[in-house]
């Protein structure tokens, strides 16, 4: 049974490389960034992650979102049939454009993290 599952993670890795990269700090969630006149959205799709297992920081003109996506806890024994999302660290580094920006409201819902960035300077 362990042999199918790690046969299984290591399909998921083939077949996901565009969604979900794999980095030295665990994987890569995908992240859209908007930006108007005020400053910027970002929005990380996290799916299945809580809020209090995510870091985020915006510090030299990048943005570091991290923390850790936990396997479910079943009640009993599974059979693996496919494992997609991955699981375990992750970490995602973007430049943000030109400017100064502070951090004013965040949201977390439908597996998405979304950050308003105001563009202070």
């Amino acid at each position: 049974m362990w042999s199918e599952a790690l046969a299984i993670l290591a399909r998921a890795d083939r077949a996901h490389p565009a969604v979900f990269w794999p980095s030295s700090g665990g994987w890569e969630p995908p992240i859209d960034i908007w930006e108007t006149e005020t400053g910027l959205l970002v929005v990380v799709a996290l799916p299945g992650v809580p809020r209090e297992n995510i870091e985020f920081t915006i510090a030299n003109g990048e943005l570091r979102v991290r923390g850790i996506r936990r396997w479910p806890m079943l009640k009993r024994p599974a059979l693996v049939h496919r494992i997609e999302v991955p699981n375990g660290r992750f970490e995602r580094r973007v430049p943000l454009p030109l400017g100064t920006f502070q951090l004013v409201g965040t949201n977390h819902a439908d597996g998405c993290l979304s950050l308003n960035l105001q563009r202070l300077a």
